[in-house]
């Protein structure tokens, strides 16, 4: 999808409701909601549960709301609820004054687009120059890098608000063969807002418990294989992996330039949109008013006519594949053709995957760790890290192995034919993977679960996340976005939808029309457990 496409897509769904009195309507609240520990996420009428971004623009535009007091509202949240699960590693000590500088933009009617006052929180692999960047580990912690990421320059100049940084998988869940998610020596263990006990998934899992949480209003993840989509689909949350180099990787802790990407989440498509418009530095004002207010939202048989393949993965269990016929049938309901799919060579994906990511961590991260200055016994390479991890026991309170890192470290190079000849292969199958099923059913995407319900956590065990649902498009650079499908008691299960290369616009767009039907969202209740359930 090209750039006008792009542009297309962000003005539909959100410039048009800034231009004008209508806005998305709100979903519906969930019955309980006082079951969060700082009780209902509402001030001064705003609902920070299912507010979206132009209903935020609007209010301010009117002068009835102003960044200040959005601001000042999720940092209270995260006062009162980020003890209960440990999603947000730090706030900007300037994001007060990044918010009044907003006011004084929106008072002026200059404001820099629609992020101009929104606060965002930045996944702790995400190079800041004015808070720390840890990806986790205490081998990173103290002196925050000389730059901002490419992508926070762009946020801080579409005016959004920085808030803060949040948990993550430490080293993005690249360092033992067995780790837990959501752990990082840095931050501790990331909790599950809907059932405490249990594991919130991917790397990105901070950033989604806090979108859960509604501790920001957006949030920044990143993904190599599922670690966007996945933490979306267990918290309940909308993720979007873009693109493969739709958004810049420069200044974000890497584990492979062929794979990796930052991308946004958000409790809503249209969030997820606006978001990954200011990302990727794509123009969405330059529209020529083509576009009303009706655009914004999915309208009456938006899904009509069209095709998804649905991937069922009964390997996530008969609960979740339960789901999945009952969400083909409310999607057929809605007009949609619905046909059962398989994309070929996932057994041969699965065996090439990993050995060329050990190849192309070590290069990377090698990379990466020369841009960072500190102290004398900071880590310059992944040897370094190594040798870190073995002489910090902080480094070993959740799993003590770092199996992956010594893997790396014996890898072929990524000069070795032998590795080009695997990343050739990889990239040509991911993408035959992916295209061959959509043209063989004229489909206009393939869904699939995102995730199982989500396991009890445990340093013990390690994680029971085997979901190959992200593999396809993750290794083929593709797009792919969970939306929030239904829950399996009470732990949310998002649907994944992928499509071919540079197909963002089209995917956003359609998942905004899913959504709209499955209606699927509802606020956490922070339960400490399940009663008499077991891990799945």
């Amino acid at each position: 999808m090209k750039k006008r496409s792009l542009t297309v897509l962000t003005a539909a769904l959100a410039v048009a409701p800034l231009l004008a009195a209508g806005a998305p309507g709100q979903r519906a609240s969930a019955t309980d909601r006082s079951a969060s520990p700082a009780g209902p996420a509402v001030f001064r009428g705003v609902d920070l549960d299912t507010v979206t971004i132009p209903e935020l623009q609007a209010r301010m535009k009117r002068g009835n709301l102003t960044s200040s007091e959005l601001t000042r509202a999720y940092l209270r949240r995260i006062e009162a609820v980020d003890p209960t699960i440990h999603a947000v590693l730090r706030v900007s000590p300037t994001a007060l004054r990044q918010a009044a500088a907003s006011d004084v933009r929106h008072r002026l009617g200059k404001t820099l687009g629609p992020l101009d006052g929104i606060p965002v929180l930045l996944k702790d692999n995400v190079d800041t120059h004015d808070m720390p960047t840890t990806a986790g580990s205490f081998a990173l912690a103290g002196r925050p890098p000389d730059a901002d990421a490419e992508l926070v320059g762009r946020l801080r100049a579409a005016g959004a608000v920085v808030l803060g940084k949040a948990n993550l998988s430490e080293w993005a869940n690249f360092r033992a063969a067995k780790p837990t998610s959501g752990w990082s020596a840095v931050g501790g263990q990331t909790n599950n807002p809907y059932v405490l006990d249990r594991n919130p998934c991917g790397s990105s899992a901070g950033s989604a418990a806090a979108l859960a949480a509604s501790l920001a209003q957006v949030a920044i993840g990143t993904e190599t294989d599922g670690s966007i989509v996945c933490p979306a689909g267990m918290n309940g949350v909308v993720g979007h992996k873009p693109s493969l180099g739709l958004v810049s990787q420069s200044g974000v802790v890497p584990i492979s330039a062929e794979q990796d990407t930052a991308g946004p989440m958000a409790r809503n498509v249209v969030d997820t949109a606006l978001t990954l418009s200011v990302l990727s530095g794509q123009d969405i004002t330059g529209t020529g008013g083509a576009f009303g207010p009706a655009d914004a939202t999915p309208r009456p048989g938006s899904l009509r006519g069209k095709r998804i393949g649905l991937w069922r993965l009964p390997s996530l269990g008969a609960d979740v594949d339960a789901l999945m016929t009952r969400t083909a049938a409310r999607l057929r309901a809605a007009g949609a053709e619905v046909v059962e799919v398989t994309p070929p060579y996932q057994d041969r994906l699965a065996e090439l995957e990993f050995p060329a990511l050990l190849s192309e961590f070590h290069r990377d991260v090698d990379a990466y760790l020369k841009t960072r200055r500190g102290p004398r016994e900071r880590p310059r390479d992944l040897a370094g890290l190594v040798e870190f991890n073995r002489t910090h026991p902080a480094e070993r309170t959740c799993f003590a192995g770092q199996e992956l890192f010594e893997q790396a470290l014996a890898a072929p190079p990524t000069t070795d034919p032998g590795y080009r000849a695997m990343r050739a292969e990889l990239k040509d199958l991911s993408r035959r993977s992916i295209d061959e099923t959509m043209a063989a059913h004229r489909l206009d995407a393939i869904a699939s679960p995102a995730n199982p319900p989500a396991w009890t956590t445990d340093c013990g065990r390690g994680d029971d996340d085997v979901i190959p649902s992200s593999t396809p498009a993750a290794v083929a650079g593709y797009p792919s976005l969970s939306v929030p499908a239904g829950f399996v008691g009470e732990l949310p299960v998002g649907l994944l939808l992928m499509a071919g290369d540079r197909e963002d616009a089209a995917l956003l767009s359609l998942g905004a029309a899913v959504e709209d039907r499955l209606d699927a969202w509802r606020a956490p209740r922070y339960l400490p457990t399940v009663p008499g359930a077991t891990a799945p």
